[in-house]
């Protein structure tokens, strides 16, 4: 499952805020898990906590609770998804 712009744009901002380096995005699956031991970016409950802070600054979209965070960056697909359904900036009018 190849990426969309948004989930494109989404690992490079993950990349740059959790200064991951040496990543080839365009091996990512938009589809593959972002945090945990098969995460192919290496990404830590620390560097959860710095998607969500970016997340909300860059497309003003809030994650609330640990549990839904887990679901919501369970892959970059779902954070797409879930920053497509509440961002101001990329609701429909």
């Amino acid at each position: 499952m190849g990426l969309d712009n948004l989930e494109h744009e989404l690992l490079e901002a993950i990349c740059s805020t959790c200064n991951l380096q040496d990543v080839d995005i365009a091996s990512i699956q938009a589809d593959a898990p972002l945090i945990g031991p098969d995460s192919a970016l290496g990404i830590d409950s620390l560097d959860a906590l710095e998607i969500v802070v970016m997340v909300q600054k860059e497309y003003g979209v809030r994650i609330e609770s640990e549990n839904s965070s887990r679901i919501v960056l369970e892959t970059v697909a779902t954070l797409a998804a879930h920053i497509r359904t509440h961002s101001p900036q990329l609701t429909p009018q």
